[in-house]
C-alpha cells in the first residue's frame, strides 16, 4: 500500500516516491517518547572554583540576612528598659574588665544578658571605656542607659562638711568617722586653726589623708590671700597671730553682721594694751581640742584658773589658735569696723550689745542678767507645771 507524500514540491521534504509505514507494536505504543533533551552545560557552570562561588555568595546573603535581624533584635534588647525595679547602687573596681562587668549588672538583676550587654557596648559603646567608680543606676534603667552612665565616670559624690568654729580635733574625728573615706589618718595632728571649714565632696575610697591634705592647703590659700589685702594699722605681728585672732572671733559670735564689730572691739584692746578677756579662751584653756562638754557651764573659778590661754589672766593674745576660723571671721579681723567699742555682752536674743565705756557696759550686763534670771524663772514655773500636769 502506498500513500502520496503531501507538499511534494517542497524543497528539503522527503523525496517523491511512496513511503512505507512499519506498524508498531502495543508496547512501543505504549512506551513514552523521549523528550527535547536538555541543553549541554558549558565547560564553565561545570568548573568547580564557580560551584563554590555560587555556595559562598548564597552563604553570604543569608548569614547577612541573619546578622541584620540579630542586631536589630539585639539592638531592641540593649534598648528596652531594663529588669532592675528600683534604683540600685553599683561599684566598679578599679582594673574590672567589660566581661566581669557585665556579669556583675546581671548577678545584680541589672541587665538581663550579659552577653547582649558585652556585644551592645563593643558595638555603640565607641572608644569609651567603662570606668570605675560608684554609680546610681534607676529604675528600670536601659543596657544602653547603663553603659552611658559608666562611660560618664561621674560616680556618686560624698559630701563631708567641716563648720566654722570646729577645732583641728574634732574635724579630724569627723574625717575619721566617715564611712566612705579609706585609709589611716595621719600620723601627726596638725596645728590647731589649719584646716578649712569648708565642705568636701569625693568619691568613696578617697582616702582620709588626702580629705587632710587639702583642707590643709584650702585654709592655707585662704589665709594668705586675705592676709594679703589686710589693713595696714592691726596690732598683729605675724599671719599666725591674725589667725589666732580670727579664731577668738569665730567663737565669739555666729551672727555674719556682727564679726568685724567684735574684732574692732579685739583690735581696740590690742591697740589699748588691755586683756582681751574672752570667754572662749579660757575654754580651750580648760578643755582643748576636745571641746567643753555641753551639760558644763562656765563658772567663776573656770575664770581664774590659770592656763596660757586665758585671756583673762594673760597679756595679749594666747600662744595658738582656738579654732578653725571660715572666710567671715578672717575677712573680719583683717578690715574690722572703725568704732571706738571696747566691750560686748550677749544680749539675750543670741546676738550682743556694745558699749565705748565700763559703766555703759556694766549697765549692758546688768540687763542681760535681768534677762538670764527671768529665762530660768519661766524654765522653772514651766518645768513645775509640767510635773504638776504629769502626776494628775
Amino acid at each position: 500500500m502506498t500513500i502520496e507524500s503531501e507538499n511534494s514540491g517542497s524543497a528539503g521534504r522527503r523525496p517523491e516516491g511512496p513511503q512505507t509505514i512499519v506498524p508498531r507494536s502495543a508496547n512501543d505504543v505504549l512506551r513514552p517518547e523521549i523528550g527535547t533533551p536538555p541543553p549541554k552545560r558549558s565547560r564553565g557552570s561545570r568548573n568547580q572554583f564557580v560551584v563554590f562561588l555560587n555556595f559562598l555568595v548564597t552563604t553570604i546573603f543569608f548569614v547577612a540576612i541573619a546578622a541584620v535581624v540579630a542586631a536589630y533584635f539585639g539592638k531592641r534588647s540593649f534598648e528596652a528598659p531594663g529588669p532592675a525595679a528600683t534604683a540600685s547602687v553599683v561599684q566598679i573596681k578599679e582594673g574590672t574588665g567589660t566581661q566581669e562587668i557585665a556579669n556583675q549588672l546581671e548577678r545584680r538583676g541589672l541587665i538581663s544578658d550579659a552577653r547582649v550587654f558585652l556585644i551592645g557596648t563593643r558595638a555603640f559603646g565607641g572608644k569609651e571605656s567603662l570606668k570605675a567608680g560608684e554609680y546610681e543606676i534607676k529604675a528600670h534603667a536601659s543596657m544602653r542607659d547603663i553603659m552611658n552612665v559608666l562611660q560618664s565616670g561621674r560616680s556618686i559624690l560624698y559630701s563631708l562638711t567641716i563648720p566654722e568654729g570646729l577645732t583641728v580635733e574634732q574635724a579630724l574625728e569627723r574625717i575619721r568617722d566617715h564611712e566612705a573615706l579609706s585609709g589611716e589618718m595621719p600620723a601627726e595632728m596638725p596645728m590647731e586653726g589649719s584646716l578649712a571649714a569648708d565642705t568636701q565632696r569625693f568619691t568613696r575610697g578617697t582616702s582620709r589623708e588626702q580629705i587632710v591634705k587639702k583642707l590643709l592647703a584650702d585654709q592655707k590659700a585662704l589665709v594668705e590671700e586675705i592676709w594679703a589685702r589686710r589693713t595696714n594699722d592691726l596690732p598683729l605681728a605675724s599671719i599666725d597671730e591674725f589667725v589666732t585672732l580670727a579664731s577668738i572671733v569665730e567663737k565669739e559670735t555666729g551672727i555674719a553682721d556682727e564679726r568685724s564689730r567684735v574684732a574692732a572691739v579685739f583690735i581696740n584692746r590690742l591697740n589699748k594694751g588691755m586683756r582681751l578677756q574672752s570667754d572662749p579662751t579660757i575654754l580651750y584653756g580648760l578643755y582643748g581640742g576636745k571641746g567643753k562638754p555641753a551639760d558644763k557651764p562656765i563658772t567663776q573659778s573656770d575664770l581664774k584658773k590659770q592656763t596660757p590661754y586665758n585671756t583673762y589672766l594673760i597679756n595679749g593674745l594666747p600662744p595658738t589658735p582656738i579654732a578653725n576660723p571660715g572666710r567671715a571671721a578672717l575677712e573680719a579681723v583683717a578690715n574690722p569696723s572703725k568704732t571706738d567699742d571696747l566691750y560686748f555682752v550677749a544680749d539675750g536674743t543670741g546676738g550682743h550689745v556694745f558699749a565705748k565705756t565700763l559703766d555703759e557696759h556694766n549697765e549692758n550686763v546688768a540687763r542681760w542678767r535681768e534677762i538670764e534670771k527671768k529665762k530660768a524663772e519661766q524654765a522653772g514655773a514651766d518645768g513645775a507645771e509640767g510635773a504638776e500636769t504629769t502626776s494628775q
